[in-house]
């Protein structure tokens, strides 16, 4: 080779070397939104050329618009009240997905719980004093069974059923923005809203998202933040359910929030917390909730039926010590 092509070939080559550096090392950058929605905090790591904070917050709101008990003109506010509308395509969604589950869980999770966790003081009205004539009262109006959706209209068998969607709705939330996301071209995600989860790709440091699994604690305030487990995973949505933070005391009883509706009390057994992982978070959501009634035996039943859903499960043995149980295909995820 001549000194005369090597002068011509050397600056080429030099530009080659630079512009695949440039191309192999600029990545878009992962953004962070964070703020407070449905009356807990969310944060939303994605990589993307710009930030969609904006898009993000207007989809927050949409499903605060159809879901929230808290806001007097949402579509389920309507429906408590008994006004006569068509459902928005949000509210549809989560009552069919909600009256699967509830089906498949023989009514431990039931969106018309509502009239109970009000009566108990974990709604939006405060506790009452009780008695076993007054709850059994109730529960002539609580059943999924006796609400259905025809023509796009919901039907109660009687006009005091209300619904309550705070044990899907935020898990319905995190798949509303996970989809939003993926509809901008974004693969590498974190939703997290509450504590429910969806994530897809790689996390900014190009690993697998890793996920926390407090421990169960009595934690009303959220101070405690001691890890049980760290989870690996992506793909998938996540939830997790406990009384360790929703509860209370009265004349030296403690009530926790999650209420069998087959029941109508607070429920007492051993399950401390119930993690799921799922396709989607609001599945996840609503199953957690599901397995905090349930109790660990029938729980375990009904992963074996369904592959689809893995758990983690917190639990008290018989002695009062921390134990735990993992479906065969949750130990995958699970780092330590």
């Amino acid at each position: 080779m001549n000194k005369k092509s090597l002068r011509w070939q050397l600056p080429f080559l030099l530009f080659l070397l630079i512009g695949s550096y440039f191309i192999l090392t600029k990545k878009r950058p992962y953004y962070v939104e964070e703020g407070m929605i449905y009356g807990t905090v969310y944060k939303i790591t994605y990589q993307h050329r710009e930030s969609l904070k904006g898009s993000i917050e207007e989809e927050l709101q949409r499903v605060n618009k159809s879901l929230s008990t808290f806001d007097s003109t949402s579509t389920i506010s309507m429906i408590n009240y008994n006004k006569n509308l068509e459902v928005d395509v949000m509210f549809k969604d989560v009552f069919l997905l909600s009256e699967e589950i509830s089906k498949l869980t023989d009514g431990a999770f039931d969106i018309t719980v509502a009239p109970l966790v009000n009566i108990w003081g974990f709604g939006f009205q405060k506790a009452k004093e009780l008695t076993p004539t007054q709850i059994d009262s109730i529960r002539q109006f609580v059943g999924y069974q006796k609400v259905s959706l025809k023509n796009d209209k919901i039907e109660k068998q009687d006009p005091r059923i209300m619904l309550d969607c705070s044990s899907i709705a935020k898990g319905y939330a995190v798949d509303c923005i996970a989809r939003l996301l993926e509809r901008q071209g974004v693969t590498n995600y974190m939703v997290d809203i509450g504590g429910e989860l969806r994530v897809s790709g790689i996390s900014e440091k190009n690993v697998a998202w890793k996920i926390g699994i407090n421990k169960p604690i009595d934690d009303s305030l959220s101070i405690k933040q001691e890890l049980y487990a760290v989870l690996d995973i992506t793909n998938c949505g996540m939830a997790t359910s406990g009384n360790y933070r929703n509860f209370y005391y009265k004349e030296g009883k403690k009530y926790a929030h999650t209420i069998d509706p087959r029941t109508g009390y607070p429920i007492q057994h051993n399950i401390l917390s119930a993690t799921v992982v799922a396709a989607d978070c609001a599945t996840a959501d609503a199953y957690a909730t599901a397995f905090m009634v349930l109790g660990l035996d029938a729980s375990k039943k009904i992963c074996a039926n369904k592959p689809e859903i893995e758990a983690f499960f917190i639990y008290s043995d018989s002695k009062g010590r921390m134990q735990t149980y993992s479906t065969p295909g949750m130990k995958k995820y699970v780092a330590r």
